[in-house]
């Protein structure tokens, strides 16, 4: 059992080791057959078609930040939430295991948590978009 054991890490290694000596050659080909010909158009800084006029500098709204926060947080809910309803069925409260209605419980409160986010963001006017 110990040389299929260390056989999988030996595996793996040597997937890691192809995959780098792999990446290396990749690049090492566009490297060579690329043309170089830089030229003060390719290095000027490009936006959307359009030349950059004024400083790159530009205060952004806080709201941009806040409503990514917010996505954030409930996509990570989201992560939370599918493994522990594929994991719900499978306890039975027996040899250390917590009882579903614990574990329900316990995702009632986490979501609970976040609609109270969600609620004081709300109330605070953070999600009205102007």
């Amino acid at each position: 059992m110990e040389a299929s054991f260390y056989g999988q890490y030996g595996t793996l290694g040597l997937l890691v080791v192809f995959g780098v000596l792999f990446y290396g050659l990749i690049m090492t080909v566009n490297r060579v057959m690329r043309p170089s010909l830089p030229s003060p158009d390719k290095l000027s800084t490009y936006e959307c078609g359009v030349d950059p006029v004024g400083t790159g500098w530009s205060q952004m709204n806080i709201r941009y930040y806040v409503f990514a926060f917010l996505f954030v947080i409930f996509d990570v809910e989201a992560v939370f939430l599918f493994p522990w309803a594929m994991m719900l069925e499978g306890l039975d409260g027996s040899a250390g295991q917590p009882s579903p209605v614990f574990a329900l419980v316990a995702m009632f409160l986490f979501i609970g948590t976040l609609l109270e986010g969600l609620v004081y963001a709300w109330k605070k006017g953070v999600l009205r978009w102007e």
